[in-house]
């Protein structure tokens, strides 16, 4: 039975993350963005919180939390701003989750432990210049060459391109087998042949570091191999079912954003004698963001309740993440809207979140693919069958802790 009631530990967590926001991002985040300046001590004042390792097992150095509680994280983040959130998405979510999946236990102490502690910044290279939604069509390359493989090739809109320590990078190892050609790499930033690349003139996001990794000839140990050869495709598509469940928790919080920032004005400004908030057209868009809100929230929840139990949930994730980004763009759309002319200048926040909220609606799968994944559930083309080895179920089970 599926519990959303919050514990006490959740409404801990959800009550230091909300006080973090308001006193070290919202005071500063109109001037970061202006800037499109990434404020890399965030990261570092998380790690002191626990917060960059928070649902991993405190065996590895984590915080040792339900799925969830990273859901609550997510959502507080980017009620601050997208770019801190997807930080923790792409750092926890995508990459030491990950670890914690696939990784051998020599990989998972050298890298895994680290990033968990905060020590060390992780991220996830997949997409690139001509390979988005079609993984099968990128360029990337990987030789074996004695001990060592050769990485070839690009990455684009990676987030933390220019702060992350280690990256998780897929690669061709046999083109030949198409999607079972693809191969997982654990590179360091530090490695011969290793360059990366910040992208301005972003849409939104700007307050994030978002850009492009080169490998050129670089020379990765054979240890550093993910998984085995060939299952890179499967390994990137698990990494999605953690990253796309962050996305959407966050949109969660970006929705709240919307409500509270248009619920303040409501108040403020009066039209035609009495405050805009009295209006009935208002108050239509008001209650749609609630309904926003609130589905979005529970289909996270859901997702996060058979995560915690250590089942497959790429179709419940899928859900969450194409809905709670469609309700985000729109509450942001409509705030902008309720605030009319000053919704179009930076002196609110509105302008921002809607700048923000296009890029979930793209990245992490498209509102396109997304839809198609669950029209194909329902017509019985598309089965997920349980993974050999899932996330582990929480509670974690308790191993000897890590030592420093």
């Amino acid at each position: 039975m599926l519990n959303f009631n919050l514990s006490d530990e959740h409404q801990s967590v959800q009550k230091m993350v909300k006080d973090f926001v308001d006193k070290e991002i919202n005071p500063y985040i109109r001037e970061w963005d202006e800037k499109g300046h990434f404020e890399n001590s965030i990261l570092t004042r998380l790690a002191d919180l626990g917060l960059m390792g928070v649902c991993i097992p405190e065996a590895y150095g984590g915080s040792g939390m339900d799925y969830n509680t990273l859901a609550i994280v997510c959502e507080e983040l980017e009620r601050g701003d997208t770019a801190f959130r997807t930080a923790v998405s792409v750092h926890t979510g995508l990459n030491s989750l990950t670890l914690l999946q696939w990784g051998t236990e020599a990989q998972k102490q050298k890298y895994l432990v680290p990033q968990a502690k905060g020590e060390k910044v992780g991220a996830f290279g997949l997409t690139e210049p001509n390979a988005g939604s079609d993984v099968a069509a990128m360029q990337t390359s990987a030789v074996l060459d004695g001990d060592h493989y050769i990485l070839n090739g690009q990455k684009t809109w990676i987030s933390l391109c220019d702060v992350a320590d280690h990256f998780l990078v897929f690669a061709y190892t046999d083109k030949s087998k198409k999607h079972h050609g693809i191969s997982a790499f654990i590179v360091e930033r530090t490695m011969p042949g290793f360059s990366s690349r910040a992208i301005k003139g972003k849409l939104g996001i700007r307050a994030g570091n978002t850009g492009e990794l080169f490998f050129d000839n670089v020379r990765v140990p054979k240890d550093n191999l993910l998984g085995q050869e060939g299952e890179g495709f499967k390994i990137a598509m698990s990494a999605l079912d953690n990253g796309r469940f962050t996305v959407a928790a966050g949109a969660v919080g970006q929705i709240r954003a919307c409500i509270e920032e248009s619920v303040k004005y409501c108040h403020e400004r009066k039209t035609f004698g009495k405050e805009i908030g009295k209006h009935q057209l208002v108050q239509q868009m008001i209650a749609k963001m609630e309904a926003g809100y609130q589905m979005s929230r529970l289909l996270v929840f859901s997702a996060g309740c058979l995560k915690n139990e250590g089942k497959r949930n790429t179709r419940e994730t899928s859900l969450a993440k194409w809905q709670a980004c469609d309700f985000a763009n729109e509450a942001a759309n409509d705030a902008v809207q309720i605030h009319g002319a000053y919704g179009f200048s930076n002196e609110y926040p509105v302008e921002r979140f809607l700048r923000n909220s296009k890029a979930p609606v793209i990245y992490e799968g498209t509102r396109e693919i997304h839809t198609v994944m669950q029209a194909e559930y329902l017509l019985g083309y598309r089965e997920d069958k349980p993974l050999s080895n899932p996330l582990p179920s929480w509670p974690f089970e308790q191993k000897e802790t890590v030592q420093s």
